[in-house]
């Protein structure tokens, strides 16, 4: 198993979209995109986990694949805004663990 950081996984996407003319989409044509993949994902999670099975005719993809492309979407748009998503995650967990540390009942 090839554990990759967060940011390892940043560059890669970085290299990745650096190899065309194009480059990174306006953040604004982004965020649509996540909109995109979100209701792609939505609709998965509804086939597995809800009342509306798959029709036939459709494709068969999996959530994992679905969390994937979010995720890959997530890297562009903090890539394009210079955002490091390891600090922000840092920075929430430092929210929840602060403000949120008595919300919710431990074990």
């Amino acid at each position: 198993m090839n554990d990759k950081t967060i940011k390892v996984m940043q560059q890669e996407v970085d290299q990745y979209i650096s190899q065309f003319k194009e480059g990174y989409f306006s953040p604004l044509a982004m965020v649509a995109r996540l909109t995109e993949e979100l209701g792609e994902l939505a609709r998965e999670i509804n086939h597995y986990y809800g009342e509306k099975p798959k029709k036939e005719s459709e494709d068969e993809k999996t959530i994992e694949e679905e969390l994937g492309d979010l995720q890959f979407v997530i890297m562009c748009l903090a890539n394009s805004l210079n955002i490091d998503l390891e600090e922000a995650h840092n920075r929430v967990m430092h929210k929840f663990n602060t403000r949120d540390k008595d919300r919710w009942t431990k074990k």
